[in-house]
């Protein structure tokens, strides 16, 4: 996929919604790791093992799976996802010099920062949405490009259905 140019605007992922990439039906047609690690993030084994693992219960959300790609200039707003995400796992894949220091930033509310995660390549941190779980990426140099996946399940009151790996296939648990 070709890397974003930010036109020197960031803060909010969305300001960028013409030029993100999604494991949608289109990308999974034309590339098959797309289609594969859609098929196995939608596959009932795959829910159970989440919801076990997290206390949750995906059944009946829509996979949603980015592929982002950020460089310098980039940065995040501290935010807590929307209600209608039921799950987030941010998968870090870049593994260049100093992408160690670009994990994701962690608050205890809007203004307080507590901590980043680790960046490392196949790690990632996951969380379950709620009205405290403040996160976001201060501003900092990005040398090349830093590659992440976001997942998230969606409720089916997710309205840009067109973003959905399988749009009329909610999951199910095995």
């Amino acid at each position: 996929f070709p890397v974003p140019d930010l036109g020197g605007v960031s803060g909010k992922r969305e300001v960028h919604n013409a030029t993100r990439q999604y494991f949608d039906r289109d990308n999974c047609e034309k590339h098959p790791v797309c289609a594969a690690i859609a098929d196995y993030l939608q596959a009932p084994s795959t829910i159970s093992r989440f919801n076990k693992a997290c206390g949750v219960d995906l059944t009946g959300n829509y996979l949603r799976l980015e592929y982002a790609q950020d460089t310098d200039g980039f940065w995040l707003e501290p935010h807590t996802d929307l209600g209608v995400k039921k799950f987030t796992m941010l998968i870090y894949l870049s593994d260049e010099p100093g992408h160690e220091k670009l994990g994701t930033d962690i608050y205890s509310d809007v203004n307080t920062h507590i901590g980043c995660s680790p960046f490392a390549k196949n790690s990632a941190m996951i969380f379950i949405p709620a009205d405290n779980t403040w996160h976001g990426f201060e501003k900092r140099s990005i040398p090349g490009v830093r590659k992440s996946l976001i997942l998230n399940y969606v409720t089916p009151d997710w309205r840009a259905r067109e973003q959905l790996s399988y749009p009329d296939q909610p999951v199910v648990a095995a």
